[in-house]
């Protein structure tokens, strides 16, 4: 557990309650982190999604792997103690957007099972939902799309901790959602995660 070494601080207490600001937005705000391996279909889904939320007038926003590690995750490599502080910012940045009432995707490999529990308990302990979506696309599909041509560097010895290859991938053992990119499309799956947020109440069906 990471410990806080700043000093003389203390916590200030806002004058607007989350459910003052889940009010003036018409949802919940929530986490749902997508994990599975490069090439799964996390991103595609998640904006895919974002886009769907947004249509139907709902405040969404994707936190993204790549696009984090240009700005607030730049100075971070893939290494074990790396890759955990990545997940570690993410989820307490994924956190702040849910706090604000916002709908958060996020899309990352996270491939250790102790980083996303850790993420689920930060959101938990903050009454906030955290729903785990696990894109189970074989690692055979995800070679065979490469959109990236991360995989041919990997098996070509020219990327090093590559997860899938010669870097572990823990699946969830109970994520509340899974997808198999190779049998259900992005429209298909964001439509069963659209349903999935009207039964937890986190946004109300259309009229």
């Amino acid at each position: 557990m990471t410990q806080i070494k700043a000093t003389n601080i203390t916590w200030h207490e806002g004058h607007v309650t989350r459910q003052e600001r889940e009010h003036l937005l018409r949802q919940k705000g929530c986490t749902i982190w997508f994990t599975g391996l490069s090439g799964s279909g996390k991103s595609t889904l998640a904006y895919t999604l974002e886009h769907a939320l947004v249509q139907r007038g709902h405040l969404a926003y994707v936190l993204d792997g790549d696009n984090i590690r240009h700005g607030l995750n730049k100075n971070l490599g893939f290494s074990a103690e790396d890759r955990e502080e990545n997940i570690r910012r993410i989820s307490e940045v994924a956190k702040l957007f849910a706090d604000a009432g916002i709908i958060t995707m996020t899309s990352f490999i996270s491939p250790y099972r102790k980083d996303r529990d850790n993420a689920r308990r930060l959101h938990e302990q903050a009454g906030l939902p955290f729903i785990e979506v696990y894109l189970a696309t074989p690692i055979e599909v995800c070679e065979q799309r490469d959109p990236k041509g991360l995989y041919k560097k990997a098996r070509a010895g020219e990327i090093k901790q590559f997860t899938g290859i010669d870097d572990p991938y823990e699946p969830p053992l109970h994520p509340e959602l899974v997808f198999n990119a190779a049998e259900v499309s992005p429209q298909q799956a964001a439509a069963d995660l659209l349903n999935y947020l009207i039964r937890r109440d986190i946004i109300l069906p259309e009229e």
